[in-house]
Formats: C-alpha cells, sequence, structure tokens
C-alpha cells in the first residue's frame, strides 16, 4: 500500500507531465492579460471594467462546458456552493479589487511583488493546517523565486509603502493564496471546468455590483486599441481577456493545481511574469533588461529546487 501525502498525491510521469504543461499554458495565459488590459486602458477604458468584461466573459464560455461536466450531478452545486461563492468572492472577485486598490496607494511593481509572495502563504497553510513541514531545498528554492521576482519587477530601491496600499496589496496575496489552495481540493467532486465556471460566474457579479455601486471606477470606450504596432477593434482586447487570460486561465490552472498539488503550481505560477514580460515586449514593444531576463532565470531555478524539495512517496507494506 501506498501512503500520500495531503499536498503530494502518487503522480505518475504522465500526470506530472500533463500537469507541468498545464500550468505552463495557464501561466502564459494570465501572463497575457497585462499587455491585452494596458491596451483597453489606453483607449479609456477603467481597469474595473477591463477585469469585470474579463471575468463575466470567460464565465458564459465556460457556463455551456461547465453544465456538461456536471453530468447530471446537479446536487454538486447545492452541496458545495459556500465553496463556490468562496471562490468567486475571494480567489477571482476580492484578488482582483484588493489589487487594483492597492496600485492607487503604490507602485504597481510593489504591489505585484506583494501579492507574488502567495507561494509563501501556501507553504505556512500546507505547513499549520496539514503538518507538512517545507524542507531546505523548498526554503531555498522559494528564496531564490523571490530574489528573480524582485529582478523581474526591477523595483526601485527606496519605494515608497502606504500602510493603506500595503493592507490591500497583502489581501490581494490572501486572495491568490486561496485561489492556489482551493483550486487544489479535488475532494469536493467539482470538475474543473464546472468550479471556472461557477466560480467566474460570482466573481464577476461581485465586480459588477461593486462597479454599480461605486467601489470600483466602470468606464467602457469604443476607440480601436493598438497591440504589436497595428491597430485593431477594442473588441478583440475584450474577448482576448475574456477567452485566453480568463477562461483558458482558470480552467488550465484548476486543472494542473490539481496534478500537481498547491504548492508546486503556486511556484510554477510565478512564471506569469516572465510571460507578461516576453508579450508586453511582442505586443506593446517593452522590451525586458538584461536585469528582468536575469531574475526570470532565478524563478525558473527556484520552481526546480522547490520541485526537488518535494517530499517523495514512501511505499509501506
Amino acid at each position: 500500500m501506498t501512503s500520500l501525502t495531503n499536498d503530494i498525491a502518487v503522480r505518475p510521469s504522465s500526470r506530472l507531465v500533463s500537469g507541468l504543461g498545464l500550468a505552463v499554458v495557464s501561466s502564459a495565459a494570465f501572463g497575457l492579460s497585462g499587455p491585452l488590459a494596458k491596451s483597453l486602458l489606453d483607449a479609456g477604458w477603467s481597469a474595473g471594467a477591463a477585469v469585470t468584461s474579463r471575468i463575466l466573459i470567460a464565465a458564459a464560455v465556460l457556463l455551456i462546458p461547465g453544465i456538461v461536466a456536471l453530468r447530471g450531478r446537479w446536487g454538486l452545486l447545492t452541496s458545495n456552493a459556500g465553496i463556490i461563492l468562496a471562490y468567486g468572492a475571494f480567489a477571482v472577485a476580492g484578488c482582483q479589487l484588493a489589487f487594483f486598490n492597492a496600485v492607487g496607494y503604490m507602485p504597481v511593481g510593489v504591489a505585484l511583488l506583494i501579492e507574488f509572495t502567495s507561494p509563501i502563504a501556501v507553504i505556512g497553510w500546507m505547513w499549520l493546517r496539514h503538518k507538512q513541514r517545507p524542507t531546505l531545498k523548498t526554503v531555498a528554492g522559494a528564496a531564490l523565486a523571490a530574489v528573480g521576482l524582485i529582478l523581474v519587477l526591477d523595483l526601485v530601491s527606496g519605494a515608497s509603502i502606504d500602510p493603506v496600499g500595503l493592507a490591500w496589496a497583502l489581501a490581494a496575496m490572501a486572495g491568490a493564496a486561496v485561489y492556489w489552495i482551493m483550486s487544489a481540493d479535488d475532494g469536493n467532486g467539482l470538475p474543473p471546468l464546472t468550479l471556472a465556471a461557477a466560480g467566474l460566474l460570482c466573481g464577476g457579479t461581485i465586480l459588477l455590483l461593486a462597479g454599480l455601486v461605486g467601489i470600483v471606477p466602470f468606464s467602457v470606450a469604443a476607440d480601436d486599441v493598438l497591440l504589436a504596432g497595428v491597430t485593431m477593434p477594442w473588441w478583440i482586447s475584450v474577448l482576448g481577456l475574456g477567452v485566453v487570460t480568463a477562461a483558458v486561465a482558470y480552467v488550465c490552472g484548476i486543472a494542473a493545481i490539481r496534478r500537481l498539488g498547491s504548492r508546486l503550481a503556486s511556484f510554477i505560477g510565478l512564471t506569469e511574469v516572465l510571460s507578461a514580460l516576453v508579450f508586453a515586449w511582442l505586443l506593446l514593444g517593452e522590451t525586458p533588461r538584461a536585469v528582468q531576463v536575469a531574475g526570470g532565470l532565478l524563478i525558473l531555478a527556484g520552481v526546480i529546487v522547490v520541485k526537488l524539495g518535494e517530499p517523495r512517496v514512501v511505499d509501506a507494506a
């Protein structure tokens, strides 16, 4: 009989490889959101309108596949209503709202750095909740990834930190950690497609209501956007945000997390900043600096070290 850890189950090589592939696709899809959103912001959209459209379009795209994936097991929706609400409120809407509020008080790079410390929160949760004490390799990998993240974001030393902004950034970090932890739970029986569809629908509705009551500025424009030096209709960026950076990103992300576990997947998720750099270079002409490339290599090295530091499966009689 084989004993399992709470976060790391027995994973055949094919399952591990597919999990890594899905995680990379999800990370790349999330990374595309920055350039696409920036094209809309430059055209007159507010951040709240862009992200709300993104999430609601993704929910619409995944609604039918999510229902089909249930295979008539409607009871899963009612029995997991609390999980779906929490996922939509914290992992989707809460994380987005907190981040946009944070960047109103501090530089974007600093806010991103704080949000992307979520893998550390995941490690702490697994240690406190499931008694999975991190190995030295895991700690070393986390340190490497943290240094790499600082270099990739190209933070300016001495950046001021507003206490209110810090609180919002920490809330965004907590929301990101909730995403990794809740997505890893396959014990509730919800298929990845269904969890993604229901969570996005719930989160999008919350964001829409927040916009309607004025918590989040909400404005749109019909001006063309500029991507890769080419003028395009605004709806191309909106559809890209909804279909690719949300629908594809969340579905692949949940599927990957359930194969890899929340801890490893959260560190692979750091490659989102690398994808964002590449897409910003290709679509917006923002060439990455050498220090950012070096930081990207450190993030990848950190992910590898974290993987090597995972508890090994022990065979028992």
